[in-house]
């Protein structure tokens, strides 16, 4: 794996050398059950799926035109695609209330994508792509088949290209869930305007080695794209390495992704499990590295800026989630929390969260109470036991502040 031949060092095929394209198709066609062999010769490989969100937009939009995507998503991706052209963001807000026809919280449908492409239009915005990660970051979510093909067929009506992020393809840990990938879908309504991202960063904990890949059909966004690779390339050495991890089948399937996929579970289950003693909701999940939860009770106002002063209270306690505004989600008080690390750190992290939201149990419940009753100390050691018959004013604070919620499972 380590053997550096010459011709490593040499300029090589700014889309990628071939032999590692060559490793990506078959990857593709394996795991993303294709239902036809993924093209070797349809593949671009570049330095991060950063760097390919700011090609593809550059080359499927004008300055000014739009691409809706539904919120909340990871926010950087406005960063990526607005790197070398003013494009602007078309939210599809997805909310926690669940309307008729709903199944579950922030669930996406055709209505809300139509929805949101009409507003656009009555603001004069030309919207040229449908941006859908799959699995969802931040929700954790998986879109099912059905979805994707109608979502495909909405693009299709309005002559958008569909850019499908699949960074998490293989970080799916829910024993009952099962993942569909863009490539396992027969007759795509467009594939000259349907694109595939994955990359290395998730799925195989990769994320400093930054590889990433575009698979298109289209052969004249294949060229342009291709322009822009040549400032986005990958070094050699690391293309060689990555080829022979991607060839070791016998490893992935016997030890690597079943190991991953159980320590994601468990890690999955552990933070879920303590979210639930301290009375935080979330989200179900089925993949990806992180749950999406709900502290909005721990507001002191549904605001933005609410969020934020619990977000800086977490950060003193050396507690780093992301607030729910980071995501562009439209309700305040969601935050990620990522699980994708060690049981201790997991641990830890749950009991530095406990510390931060008993205090602001407390905090909140007093400045709710009657401003004669706020003064009072929440315990009073000094002064003189009351009556078994008497209830002391504060005492419900005290309990309040203790008490314990079962979690809620959306």
């Amino acid at each position: 794996m380590n053997y550096v031949e010459s011709h490593l060092l040499q300029y090589s095929d700014t889309v990628g050398i071939k032999s590692f394209r060559e490793a990506i198709a078959n990857f593709l066609t394996t795991y993303g059950k294709a239902a036809a062999p993924v093209n070797p010769e349809q593949i671009i490989v570049m330095n991060g799926c950063c760097s390919i969100f700011a090609s593809l937009s550059t080359v499927l939009c004008d300055p000014g035109d739009g691409y809706l995507i539904p919120t909340p998503y990871y926010g950087s991706i406005n960063t990526h695609i607005g790197l070398y052209g003013e494009i602007k963001p078309v939210h599809v807000p997805l909310l926690s209330e669940v309307t008729d026809g709903e199944i579950h919280p922030f669930q996406l449908t055709v209505e809300k994508l139509e929805t949101a492409i009409q507003r656009a239009m009555e603001q004069g915005i030309r919207v040229r792509a449908l941006i859908l990660i799959n699995p969802h970051n931040p929700l954790g979510d998986i879109y099912p088949a059905h979805l994707l093909k109608e979502c495909l067929e909405f693009a299709h009506r309005y002559k958008l290209h569909v850019i499908m992020d699949e960074i998490y393809m293989l970080s799916v840990y829910a024993e009952d869930s099962t993942f569909t990938s863009i490539l396992a879908l027969d007759n795509l309504p467009d594939p000259e305007r349907t694109h595939l991202m994955w990359g290395f960063s998730k799925d195989f904990a990769m994320a400093g080695i930054r590889v990433g890949t575009l698979y298109t059909k289209n052969r004249e966004i294949f060229k342009a794209v291709s322009q822009l690779a040549t400032f986005h390339g990958c070094p050699g050495p690391v293309q060689y390495v990555l080829s022979q991890l991607l060839s070791d089948r016998d490893w992935l399937d016997k030890e690597y992704f079943p190991t991953n996929k159980r320590r994601l579970h468990e890690a999955h289950s552990l933070l879920v499990g303590g979210l639930a003693e301290i009375g935080i909701p979330v989200l179900r999940s089925l993949g990806g590295l992180f749950v999406w939860a709900d502290f909005r009770k721990f507001l002191t106002s549904s605001t933005v800026e609410a969020e934020l002063a619990l977000w800086w209270k977490l950060i003193e306690e050396k507690l780093y989630i992301s607030p729910g505004s980071a995501f562009h989600c439209y309700e305040p008080g969601w935050f990620r929390l990522v699980f994708s690390d060690s049981k201790d750190k997991i641990k830890l992290c749950l009991q530095r969260l406990q510390k931060v939201l008993e205090r602001e149990s407390c905090e909140l419940l007093r400045n709710n109470m009657p401003i004669a009753f706020r003064e009072m100390p929440l315990s009073s050691p000094e002064h003189e036991p009351m009556d078994s018959d008497t209830e002391s004013p504060h005492s419900e604070v005290t309990e309040t502040c203790l008490l314990q919620e079962k979690i809620v499972v959306y």
